[in-house]
């Protein structure tokens, strides 16, 4: 009886405990219907332009962006790794800097009173602001790009790190205390753990916001020739009334911007979907 028992108590812990799979459909539809509704959206694009006979030099149609892109990657893919070195250097040491500074903050009220308000300030200051004083105070315009990059991507990561350092429970905190760890300890073995999904939250957030601030310091610092990034392709484009080219060039940087968000996204999902309720698929 005990063993039959303990057999249908074991069977039922199962099933709580097993999350119920996806339907193969259900995944089928999720990639299906975005993918879908952009063939739709290209096609009346495709149908508008030719129907309307808008020139090209006003709106071009996705088989001339497609020419565009096939006869200009020569000049854009090397743009694009420009670019892209700066977005993924400035993410790295944002990374770097907004977990080690919102560590030193969250030691003590005191210093997060001190050091907080400059962050702040950075961060409200207008990019396009600060780019031009970077060109003067910088050795060459690399850097200048970079640490502007790095200004906008680095609030969301430190905010975010310091709102989940400071959201531990209470209770746990207690229990640490009760079993005498010390204050780094509790940092290894509890806060960083439990800041997971805010941190997170600020990797997706810088990464788009890294790639978007190279660019604007692109456009701010006028950067030109053959090693410029794609803003500056944007901008000969625009001068010369080459929009194919231009979309072309915007489209780069669109699918760019997707991919970092994918891959931020999933790296989130692949810390957090075995134990956060973000990640976790309802069992009903």
């Amino acid at each position: 009886m005990a063993a039959a028992v303990n057999d249908t108590l074991g069977t039922d812990a199962n099933t709580v405990v097993a999350a119920p799979k996806t339907p193969a459909s259900e995944q089928v539809l999720r990639v299906a219907i975005p993918v879908g509704m952009l063939v739709l959206a290209i096609v009346a694009w495709e149908v508008y332009v030719l129907a309307s006979g808008t020139p090209k030099y006003i709106l071009p149609s996705p088989v001339d962006v497609v020419g565009a892109l096939a006869i200009g990657w020569p000049t854009l893919l090397p743009s694009l790794w420009v670019t892209l070195s700066i977005t993924f250097e400035a993410l790295f040491l944002a990374l770097i800097g907004g977990v080690g500074l919102a560590i030193i903050l969250v030691q003590s009220k005191w210093i997060e009173l001190a050091l907080f308000p400059f962050a702040v300030v950075l961060q409200v200051t207008p990019i396009v602001a600060i780019a031009p004083l970077l060109l003067i105070y910088t050795p060459n315009t690399q850097t200048a790009l970079l640490i502007v990059a790095f200004l906008v991507a680095f609030f969301p990561i430190l905010s975010n790190m310091v709102q989940g350092l400071k959201s531990v429970d209470h209770n746990l905190l207690n229990l640490f205390d009760l079993y005498g760890a010390g204050r780094w300890q509790q940092l290894v073995f509890l806060k960083i753990p439990a800041s997971m999904p805010y941190f997170m939250t600020g990797l997706r957030i810088g990464g788009g916001l890294s790639l978007i601030a190279a660019v604007v310091a692109e456009f701010a610092a006028g950067s030109a020739g053959a090693g410029s990034g794609l803003a500056f392709r944007l901008l000969e484009s625009g001068y010369r009334l080459d929009m194919p080219r231009l979309y072309a060039a915007l489209i780069l940087l669109t699918a760019t911007g997707v991919a970092i968000f994918g891959v931020t996204s999933f790296i989130s999902w692949l810390v957090l979907h075995r134990w956060h309720e973000s990640a976790v698929r309802r069992e009903n």
